[in-house]
């Protein structure tokens, strides 16, 4: 699928990512500090759902899903570059995803962010409600090899 906003193509088909470059900007991102460029493509391969947007055919943002395409969506890795911040593309990216209709099904979606509760908000993302239902498991990225595809 493909939409415009603000004359910025907004698309879900991952073989137009450029994964060098947004490898150069997971890479330096509090989320992702020092993720290998090899683990961001395997990432967004075999996640269930990735968009890009593209300005004049170079990629200037892109997010990515976990979800079962039926019931829940984990939102993650959504980047703006710097030179195309300031026009709502961030939000514009997650509306992409939350109207796709392959997600019209989905009823639980979420995420989890340092600093950007703002552009979420505003499409909808509050705090849980419900957060002492909720566990995590974080295990050292050491077990993953750099040739793993």
């Amino acid at each position: 699928m493909r939409v415009l906003h603000q004359g910025i193509a907004l698309d879900d088909r991952l073989e137009r990512f450029d994964f060098e470059r947004v490898h150069g900007w997971l890479t330096t991102s509090y989320w992702s500090l020092g993720i290998s460029r090899n683990e961001v493509e395997r990432a967004f391969r075999r996640s269930s759902f990735g968009a890009g947007a593209y300005t004049d055919g170079v990629q200037v943002g892109c997010l990515r899903l976990v979800t079962d395409f039926t019931r829940f969506a984990y939102l993650m890795d959504v980047f703006v570059a710097p030179e195309a911040r300031g026009r709502g593309l961030g939000r514009a990216l997650v509306r992409f995803a939350l109207t796709h209709p392959d997600l019209s099904l989905v009823s639980k979606w979420t995420l989890a962010t340092q600093d950007a509760h703002g552009v979420y908000a505003h499409v909808g993302f509050h705090a849980l409600s419900e957060p002492q239902r909720w566990m995590s498991l974080e295990r050292p990225r050491a077990w993953m090899s750099e040739e793993t595809p």
